[in-house]
Protein backbone atom coordinates (compact mmCIF):
# COMPACT_ATOMS: atom_id res chain seq x y z
CA UNK A 1 0.00 0.00 0.00
CA UNK A 2 1.18 3.53 -0.86
CA UNK A 3 2.40 5.39 2.55
CA UNK A 4 -0.08 8.34 1.87
CA UNK A 5 0.45 10.68 5.26
CA UNK A 6 -0.89 13.99 6.26
CA UNK A 7 1.65 15.79 8.33
CA UNK A 8 0.56 19.46 9.79
CA UNK A 9 3.92 21.96 9.41
CA UNK A 10 5.20 22.30 12.85
CA UNK A 11 7.86 22.61 15.10
CA UNK A 12 8.82 20.69 18.02
CA UNK A 13 11.67 22.02 20.65
CA UNK A 14 11.07 24.20 23.76
CA UNK A 15 8.73 27.35 23.72
CA UNK A 16 8.33 29.68 26.30
CA UNK A 17 5.73 33.04 26.40
CA UNK A 18 5.13 35.80 28.37
CA UNK A 19 3.40 39.01 28.41
CA UNK A 20 3.12 42.61 29.65
CA UNK A 21 0.85 45.67 30.08
CA UNK A 22 1.72 48.74 28.07
CA UNK A 23 -1.33 50.68 27.98
CA UNK A 24 -0.03 53.97 28.24
CA UNK A 25 -1.49 56.81 30.58
CA UNK A 26 -4.49 58.63 29.70
CA UNK A 27 -3.44 61.88 28.73
CA UNK A 28 -1.03 60.88 25.99
CA UNK A 29 -0.71 62.56 22.44
CA UNK A 30 -2.67 60.12 20.30
CA UNK A 31 -3.71 61.71 17.21
CA UNK A 32 -3.21 59.28 14.19
CA UNK A 33 -5.70 60.68 11.86
CA UNK A 34 -5.24 64.20 10.03
CA UNK A 35 -9.27 64.64 10.58
CA UNK A 36 -8.58 64.22 14.45
CA UNK A 37 -10.18 66.86 16.51
CA UNK A 38 -8.49 65.71 19.57
CA UNK A 39 -5.18 65.63 20.34
CA UNK A 40 -4.50 63.09 23.14
CA UNK A 41 -6.12 59.98 25.08
CA UNK A 42 -9.15 60.77 27.11
CA UNK A 43 -9.70 56.91 28.36
CA UNK A 44 -9.15 53.44 27.90
CA UNK A 45 -11.28 51.02 25.84
CA UNK A 46 -9.13 48.09 26.19
CA UNK A 47 -5.37 47.58 27.57
CA UNK A 48 -2.60 47.05 25.50
CA UNK A 49 -0.11 44.73 25.41
CA UNK A 50 2.90 42.97 24.47
CA UNK A 51 3.55 39.21 24.31
CA UNK A 52 6.91 37.22 23.81
CA UNK A 53 7.26 33.80 22.15
CA UNK A 54 10.41 32.38 22.66
CA UNK A 55 11.39 29.72 20.59
CA UNK A 56 14.60 27.27 21.11
CA UNK A 57 15.67 23.77 19.89
CA UNK A 58 16.82 22.87 23.41
CA UNK A 59 17.61 23.96 26.44
CA UNK A 60 21.54 24.46 25.73
CA UNK A 61 20.19 26.55 22.29
CA UNK A 62 22.40 29.23 21.77
CA UNK A 63 20.66 30.50 18.89
CA UNK A 64 16.84 30.94 19.94
CA UNK A 65 14.34 33.13 17.97
CA UNK A 66 12.09 35.84 20.00
CA UNK A 67 8.90 37.27 18.61
CA UNK A 68 7.39 39.76 20.06
CA UNK A 69 3.91 41.04 19.00
CA UNK A 70 2.69 44.54 20.62
CA UNK A 71 -0.41 46.44 20.25
CA UNK A 72 0.96 49.78 18.79
CA UNK A 73 0.74 51.31 15.65
CA UNK A 74 3.32 52.20 13.44
CA UNK A 75 7.03 53.53 13.98
CA UNK A 76 7.60 57.15 12.77
CA UNK A 77 10.83 57.34 12.84
CA UNK A 78 14.43 54.64 12.58
CA UNK A 79 15.52 55.73 16.10
CA UNK A 80 12.52 55.01 18.43
CA UNK A 81 12.25 51.49 16.69
CA UNK A 82 15.89 50.56 16.98
CA UNK A 83 15.89 52.28 20.44
CA UNK A 84 13.46 49.39 21.64
CA UNK A 85 14.92 46.64 19.47
CA UNK A 86 18.60 46.70 20.01
CA UNK A 87 17.65 46.99 23.86
CA UNK A 88 16.17 43.43 23.22
CA UNK A 89 19.39 42.42 21.25
CA UNK A 90 21.88 43.73 23.43
CA UNK A 91 20.02 42.27 26.94
CA UNK A 92 19.52 38.62 24.59
CA UNK A 93 22.90 39.05 23.62
CA UNK A 94 21.45 37.50 20.00
CA UNK A 95 22.18 38.64 16.26
CA UNK A 96 19.87 40.90 15.02
CA UNK A 97 18.30 38.21 12.54
CA UNK A 98 16.75 36.86 15.91
CA UNK A 99 14.29 38.82 17.33
CA UNK A 100 10.97 40.49 15.31
CA UNK A 101 9.61 42.81 17.08
CA UNK A 102 6.17 43.01 15.13
CA UNK A 103 3.13 45.98 15.95
CA UNK A 104 -0.81 44.87 15.32
CA UNK A 105 -0.89 48.21 13.83
CA UNK A 106 -3.65 49.93 15.77
CA UNK A 107 -5.36 53.72 14.69
CA UNK A 108 -6.23 53.89 18.42
CA UNK A 109 -2.94 53.82 20.07
CA UNK A 110 -0.28 56.34 21.65
CA UNK A 111 2.27 58.13 19.86
CA UNK A 112 5.76 56.07 19.91
CA UNK A 113 7.32 58.92 18.11
CA UNK A 114 10.26 61.25 20.45
CA UNK A 115 9.99 64.30 17.78
CA UNK A 116 6.59 64.67 18.89
CA UNK A 117 7.13 65.57 22.34
CA UNK A 118 6.25 69.11 21.58
CA UNK A 119 2.72 68.20 20.80
CA UNK A 120 -0.32 68.29 23.26
CA UNK A 121 0.66 65.43 25.76
CA UNK A 122 3.89 64.71 24.11
CA UNK A 123 5.79 64.90 27.54
CA UNK A 124 4.43 61.62 28.01
CA UNK A 125 6.02 59.77 24.78
CA UNK A 126 9.90 59.98 25.79
CA UNK A 127 8.77 58.30 29.30
CA UNK A 128 6.39 56.10 27.71
CA UNK A 129 8.57 54.92 24.88
CA UNK A 130 11.18 54.35 27.78
CA UNK A 131 8.38 51.68 29.19
CA UNK A 132 7.95 49.87 26.49
CA UNK A 133 11.50 49.03 26.22
CA UNK A 134 11.75 47.39 29.76
CA UNK A 135 8.55 45.75 29.62
CA UNK A 136 10.28 44.14 25.82
CA UNK A 137 13.31 43.52 27.36
CA UNK A 138 11.24 41.85 30.98
CA UNK A 139 8.98 39.65 28.63
CA UNK A 140 11.81 38.35 26.13
CA UNK A 141 13.57 37.34 29.03
CA UNK A 142 10.80 35.24 30.70
CA UNK A 143 10.14 33.76 27.93
CA UNK A 144 13.36 32.33 27.13
CA UNK A 145 13.47 31.42 30.65
CA UNK A 146 10.01 29.96 30.74
CA UNK A 147 10.94 27.74 27.40
CA UNK A 148 9.65 24.12 27.73
CA UNK A 149 9.22 21.30 25.49
CA UNK A 150 6.48 22.14 23.61
CA UNK A 151 5.00 22.10 19.66
CA UNK A 152 4.21 24.56 17.77
CA UNK A 153 1.44 23.13 14.85
CA UNK A 154 0.09 25.34 12.11
CA UNK A 155 -3.74 25.39 10.00
CA UNK A 156 -5.13 26.90 8.32
CA UNK A 157 -8.92 28.55 7.87
CA UNK A 158 -10.84 31.12 6.45
CA UNK A 159 -12.60 34.38 7.71
CA UNK A 160 -14.57 36.33 6.02
CA UNK A 161 -14.08 39.52 7.91
CA UNK A 162 -11.38 41.27 5.63
CA UNK A 163 -12.32 43.53 2.75
CA UNK A 164 -10.91 45.64 0.38
CA UNK A 165 -10.32 48.59 0.64
CA UNK A 166 -9.67 50.54 -2.33
CA UNK A 167 -12.66 52.03 -3.93
CA UNK A 168 -13.16 54.03 -7.36
CA UNK A 169 -14.68 57.55 -5.53
CA UNK A 170 -17.95 57.44 -7.72
CA UNK A 171 -17.66 61.32 -7.66
CA UNK A 172 -13.66 61.65 -9.19
CA UNK A 173 -11.49 59.93 -10.93
CA UNK A 174 -9.72 58.56 -7.60
CA UNK A 175 -9.25 55.40 -5.59
CA UNK A 176 -10.24 56.27 -2.30
CA UNK A 177 -9.33 54.51 1.08
CA UNK A 178 -12.29 52.36 2.50
CA UNK A 179 -14.72 49.59 1.77
CA UNK A 180 -15.56 48.21 -1.68
CA UNK A 181 -17.91 45.58 -1.73
CA UNK A 182 -17.20 44.41 -5.85
CA UNK A 183 -13.13 43.61 -5.07
CA UNK A 184 -11.93 40.28 -4.10
CA UNK A 185 -10.13 40.19 -0.87
CA UNK A 186 -7.94 37.55 1.00
CA UNK A 187 -9.52 35.98 3.41
CA UNK A 188 -6.83 33.57 4.86
CA UNK A 189 -6.55 32.76 8.24
CA UNK A 190 -3.63 30.96 10.04
CA UNK A 191 -3.34 30.33 13.23
CA UNK A 192 -0.32 28.55 15.31
CA UNK A 193 -1.08 26.27 18.47
CA UNK A 194 1.26 25.98 20.76
CA UNK A 195 1.16 23.06 23.40
CA UNK A 196 3.30 21.81 26.31
CA UNK A 197 4.35 17.98 25.76
CA UNK A 198 1.19 17.01 27.96
CA UNK A 199 -1.17 18.72 25.24
CA UNK A 200 -1.95 21.42 27.25
CA UNK A 201 -2.51 24.81 25.76
CA UNK A 202 0.89 27.59 25.86
CA UNK A 203 0.11 30.07 23.24
CA UNK A 204 -1.89 30.88 20.22
CA UNK A 205 -0.54 32.55 17.49
CA UNK A 206 -3.33 34.39 14.89
CA UNK A 207 -2.16 35.49 11.74
CA UNK A 208 -5.16 37.17 9.60
CA UNK A 209 -4.30 40.50 7.54
CA UNK A 210 -6.88 43.19 8.47
CA UNK A 211 -6.17 46.71 9.24
CA UNK A 212 -7.09 47.62 12.85
CA UNK A 213 -8.98 51.16 11.23
CA UNK A 214 -12.68 50.10 12.69
CA UNK A 215 -11.90 53.58 15.48
CA UNK A 216 -10.62 56.36 14.11
CA UNK A 217 -10.85 60.06 14.11
CA UNK A 218 -14.14 60.31 16.04
CA UNK A 219 -12.21 58.16 18.69
CA UNK A 220 -10.39 59.28 21.58
CA UNK A 221 -10.00 56.15 23.68
CA UNK A 222 -6.78 54.11 23.81
CA UNK A 223 -7.54 50.60 22.32
CA UNK A 224 -5.75 47.29 20.49
CA UNK A 225 -8.95 48.01 17.89
CA UNK A 226 -10.48 44.77 17.04
CA UNK A 227 -7.44 42.40 18.24
CA UNK A 228 -8.15 43.02 21.82
CA UNK A 229 -11.56 41.07 21.66
CA UNK A 230 -10.06 38.72 19.11
CA UNK A 231 -7.72 37.96 22.05
CA UNK A 232 -10.04 37.93 24.57
CA UNK A 233 -12.30 34.97 22.57
CA UNK A 234 -9.63 32.95 21.86
CA UNK A 235 -7.99 33.13 25.33
CA UNK A 236 -11.45 32.14 26.93
CA UNK A 237 -11.70 28.74 25.29
CA UNK A 238 -7.59 28.08 26.24
CA UNK A 239 -7.63 28.05 29.50
CA UNK A 240 -6.21 31.48 29.50
CA UNK A 241 -3.16 30.58 26.87
CA UNK A 242 -1.77 33.87 25.52
CA UNK A 243 -2.89 35.12 21.85
CA UNK A 244 -0.42 36.48 19.75
CA UNK A 245 -1.99 38.77 16.81
CA UNK A 246 0.50 38.57 13.86
CA UNK A 247 -0.67 41.30 11.39
CA UNK A 248 -0.61 39.97 7.84
CA UNK A 249 -0.04 41.94 4.25
CA UNK A 250 -2.89 43.94 4.55
CA UNK A 251 -2.12 46.81 2.35
CA UNK A 252 -5.46 46.71 1.00
CA UNK A 253 -7.51 44.76 3.48
CA UNK A 254 -9.77 46.32 6.10
CA UNK A 255 -13.31 45.56 8.36
CA UNK A 256 -16.39 45.79 6.44
CA UNK A 257 -17.31 48.53 9.00
CA UNK A 258 -14.80 50.99 9.88
CA UNK A 259 -13.56 54.52 10.46
CA UNK A 260 -15.90 54.67 13.89
CA UNK A 261 -15.50 56.01 17.52
CA UNK A 262 -18.26 52.77 18.52
CA UNK A 263 -15.99 51.06 20.43
CA UNK A 264 -19.02 48.02 20.29
CA UNK A 265 -18.06 47.63 16.18
CA UNK A 266 -14.40 47.22 17.12
CA UNK A 267 -15.46 44.34 19.74
CA UNK A 268 -17.63 42.71 17.12
CA UNK A 269 -15.28 42.63 14.66
CA UNK A 270 -13.02 40.87 17.28
CA UNK A 271 -15.39 38.63 17.96
CA UNK A 272 -15.68 37.64 14.92
CA UNK A 273 -11.86 36.69 14.23
CA UNK A 274 -11.33 35.20 17.71
CA UNK A 275 -14.89 32.69 16.58
CA UNK A 276 -12.81 32.01 13.05
CA UNK A 277 -9.75 31.30 15.05
CA UNK A 278 -11.49 28.93 17.40
CA UNK A 279 -12.91 27.28 14.51
CA UNK A 280 -9.16 26.42 12.88
CA UNK A 281 -8.35 25.63 16.69
CA UNK A 282 -11.61 22.98 16.44
CA UNK A 283 -10.49 21.25 13.33
CA UNK A 284 -6.99 20.45 13.93
CA UNK A 285 -5.61 17.11 15.00
CA UNK A 286 -4.71 16.34 18.34
CA UNK A 287 -1.32 17.89 19.22
CA UNK A 288 2.00 15.71 17.84
CA UNK A 289 -0.42 13.39 16.11
CA UNK A 290 -0.77 12.78 11.86
CA UNK A 291 -2.99 11.10 9.33
CA UNK A 292 -1.96 7.92 7.82
CA UNK A 293 -4.05 6.89 4.63
CA UNK A 294 -5.06 3.05 5.65
CA UNK A 295 -6.95 1.89 2.52
CA UNK A 296 -10.44 1.76 1.20
CA UNK A 297 -13.53 0.17 2.60
CA UNK A 298 -15.75 -0.65 -0.41
CA UNK A 299 -19.49 0.54 0.88
CA UNK A 300 -21.91 1.95 -1.17
CA UNK A 301 -19.29 4.08 -2.53
CA UNK A 302 -15.54 3.13 -2.48
CA UNK A 303 -14.29 4.96 1.05
CA UNK A 304 -10.95 6.01 1.59
CA UNK A 305 -9.98 5.49 5.35
CA UNK A 306 -7.25 7.56 7.73
CA UNK A 307 -6.08 6.60 11.14
CA UNK A 308 -4.62 8.90 13.54
CA UNK A 309 -0.49 8.09 14.48
CA UNK A 310 2.10 9.99 16.02
CA UNK A 311 3.89 12.32 14.27
CA UNK A 312 7.56 13.20 14.45
CA UNK A 313 7.52 17.36 13.72
CA UNK A 314 10.92 19.39 12.76
CA UNK A 315 13.13 20.79 15.22
CA UNK A 316 14.67 23.09 12.77
CA UNK A 317 15.35 26.69 13.30
CA UNK A 318 16.95 29.02 11.48
CA UNK A 319 16.96 32.66 10.70
CA UNK A 320 18.23 35.57 8.06
CA UNK A 321 17.81 38.91 7.36
CA UNK A 322 17.00 39.58 3.35
CA UNK A 323 18.45 43.09 1.84
CA UNK A 324 15.97 44.00 -1.02
CA UNK A 325 17.65 46.66 -3.13
CA UNK A 326 14.33 48.95 -4.52
CA UNK A 327 14.22 51.93 -6.35
CA UNK A 328 12.67 55.11 -5.23
CA UNK A 329 10.15 57.01 -7.28
CA UNK A 330 12.01 59.81 -9.60
CA UNK A 331 9.75 62.41 -8.58
CA UNK A 332 9.96 62.02 -4.50
CA UNK A 333 10.09 65.53 -2.75
CA UNK A 334 13.51 66.21 -1.45
CA UNK A 335 13.72 67.11 2.35
CA UNK A 336 14.25 70.60 1.44
CA UNK A 337 11.00 70.44 -0.68
CA UNK A 338 9.00 68.70 2.18
CA UNK A 339 10.16 71.59 4.43
CA UNK A 340 9.24 74.42 2.47
CA UNK A 341 6.05 72.54 1.89
CA UNK A 342 5.07 72.27 5.66
CA UNK A 343 6.14 75.83 6.27
CA UNK A 344 2.91 77.04 4.49
CA UNK A 345 0.59 74.27 5.57
CA UNK A 346 -2.44 75.50 7.17
CA UNK A 347 -4.76 72.76 7.20
CA UNK A 348 -4.76 69.83 9.92
CA UNK A 349 -4.60 67.07 7.28
CA UNK A 350 -2.39 68.19 5.08
CA UNK A 351 0.71 69.11 8.28
CA UNK A 352 0.16 65.28 8.96
CA UNK A 353 0.47 64.13 5.72
CA UNK A 354 3.63 66.45 5.33
CA UNK A 355 5.34 65.36 8.66
CA UNK A 356 4.70 61.70 7.45
CA UNK A 357 6.64 62.59 4.17
CA UNK A 358 9.33 63.86 6.05
CA UNK A 359 9.83 61.67 8.25
CA UNK A 360 9.45 58.85 5.46
CA UNK A 361 12.33 60.43 3.43
CA UNK A 362 14.81 61.01 6.25
CA UNK A 363 14.69 57.69 6.47
CA UNK A 364 15.40 57.09 2.69
CA UNK A 365 17.67 59.81 2.05
CA UNK A 366 17.85 61.77 -0.38
CA UNK A 367 19.54 59.27 -2.94
CA UNK A 368 17.22 57.56 -5.87
CA UNK A 369 17.18 53.96 -4.12
CA UNK A 370 17.05 52.04 -0.83
CA UNK A 371 17.63 48.69 0.87
CA UNK A 372 14.78 47.18 2.25
CA UNK A 373 15.34 44.27 4.85
CA UNK A 374 13.04 41.35 4.76
CA UNK A 375 13.13 38.86 7.96
CA UNK A 376 12.87 35.10 7.31
CA UNK A 377 12.85 32.21 9.94
CA UNK A 378 12.09 28.54 9.34
CA UNK A 379 10.14 27.47 12.26
CA UNK A 380 10.12 23.68 12.11
CA UNK A 381 8.56 23.28 8.31
CA UNK A 382 6.84 26.30 8.63
CA UNK A 383 7.67 29.57 7.85
CA UNK A 384 7.77 33.42 9.50
CA UNK A 385 8.50 36.38 6.77
CA UNK A 386 8.14 39.68 7.63
CA UNK A 387 8.77 42.73 6.10
CA UNK A 388 8.96 46.74 7.78
CA UNK A 389 6.87 47.94 5.24
CA UNK A 390 2.99 47.66 4.55
CA UNK A 391 3.03 44.86 1.35
CA UNK A 392 -0.55 44.46 -0.20
CA UNK A 393 -2.05 40.89 -0.18
CA UNK A 394 -0.08 39.79 -2.85
CA UNK A 395 3.19 39.09 -0.55
CA UNK A 396 0.83 36.21 1.29
CA UNK A 397 -0.91 34.87 -1.54
CA UNK A 398 1.80 34.66 -4.29
CA UNK A 399 4.66 33.07 -1.34
CA UNK A 400 1.84 30.63 -0.16
CA UNK A 401 1.28 29.74 -4.09
CA UNK A 402 4.89 29.23 -4.67
CA UNK A 403 5.56 26.92 -1.88
CA UNK A 404 1.70 25.07 -1.16
CA UNK A 405 1.47 22.76 1.52
CA UNK A 406 3.43 24.93 4.27
CA UNK A 407 2.23 27.35 6.84
CA UNK A 408 3.73 30.74 5.91
CA UNK A 409 2.86 33.37 8.14
CA UNK A 410 3.56 36.76 6.51
CA UNK A 411 4.04 40.00 8.86
CA UNK A 412 3.69 43.75 8.00
CA UNK A 413 5.24 46.19 10.13
CA UNK A 414 8.33 44.78 12.02
CA UNK A 415 11.31 45.51 12.85
CA UNK A 416 10.28 49.29 11.67
CA UNK A 417 7.58 50.79 9.79
CA UNK A 418 7.95 52.51 6.68
CA UNK A 419 5.68 52.63 3.80
CA UNK A 420 3.28 50.59 1.62
CA UNK A 421 4.08 48.45 -1.38
CA UNK A 422 1.48 48.16 -3.74
CA UNK A 423 1.51 46.33 -7.23
CA UNK A 424 2.45 47.69 -10.47
CA UNK A 425 -0.20 48.03 -12.32
CA UNK A 426 -1.78 51.18 -9.32
CA UNK A 427 1.24 53.32 -10.05
CA UNK A 428 -0.42 56.11 -12.32
CA UNK A 429 -4.01 56.24 -10.21
CA UNK A 430 -4.73 58.88 -7.61
CA UNK A 431 -5.05 56.65 -4.16
CA UNK A 432 -3.42 57.34 -0.96
CA UNK A 433 -0.80 53.83 -1.11
CA UNK A 434 0.56 55.12 -4.17
CA UNK A 435 0.98 58.67 -3.11
CA UNK A 436 1.85 57.77 0.14
CA UNK A 437 4.84 55.27 -1.01
CA UNK A 438 8.28 56.70 -1.79
CA UNK A 439 9.14 53.34 -3.80
CA UNK A 440 8.58 52.98 -7.18
CA UNK A 441 6.92 51.23 -9.56
CA UNK A 442 7.59 47.23 -8.97
CA UNK A 443 8.87 47.31 -5.27
CA UNK A 444 6.25 44.60 -4.25
CA UNK A 445 6.89 42.20 -7.19
CA UNK A 446 10.67 42.67 -6.70
CA UNK A 447 9.81 41.82 -2.62
CA UNK A 448 7.81 38.87 -3.41
CA UNK A 449 10.65 37.23 -6.10
CA UNK A 450 13.32 37.89 -3.64
CA UNK A 451 11.54 36.30 -0.77
CA UNK A 452 10.45 33.72 -3.13
CA UNK A 453 14.21 32.95 -4.36
CA UNK A 454 15.79 33.38 -0.45
CA UNK A 455 13.01 31.04 0.32
CA UNK A 456 13.66 28.24 -2.17
CA UNK A 457 17.24 28.13 -0.38
CA UNK A 458 16.67 28.36 3.23
CA UNK A 459 14.38 25.02 3.00
CA UNK A 460 16.70 23.43 0.14
CA UNK A 461 14.53 23.77 -2.93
Amino acid sequence: MSALIHTPSGFAGHIGVARRDITPPIGIYNRNWGAAAGEVATGIHRPLTLTALALMRDTSDAQPLVLLSLDLGWWRTREDEWGVRSAILDALGVAESQVLLHLTHTHAGPSICREDADRPGGHLVGPYLDHVKAMCVEAAREALQRAAPAALEWAYGKCALAHNRDLPDPDANRIVCGFNPDAPADDTLLVGRVTSTGGGPIATLVNYAMHPVTLAWQNALISPDFVGAMREVVEAHTHGAPCLFLQGASGELAPMEEYTGDATIADKNGRGLGFAALSVLEGMLPPGQQLRYTGVVESGAPLATWTRERATLSNHLGARALAVEISLKPDLPSLAEIEAQLATANEPFMTERLRRRHRLRRAMGDGDRTTALIWLWRVGDALLIATPNEAYSHLQIELRRHFPGRAIAVLNITNGGYAYLPPREMYGRDQYQVWQTPYAAGCLERTIAACASAVSEMIGE
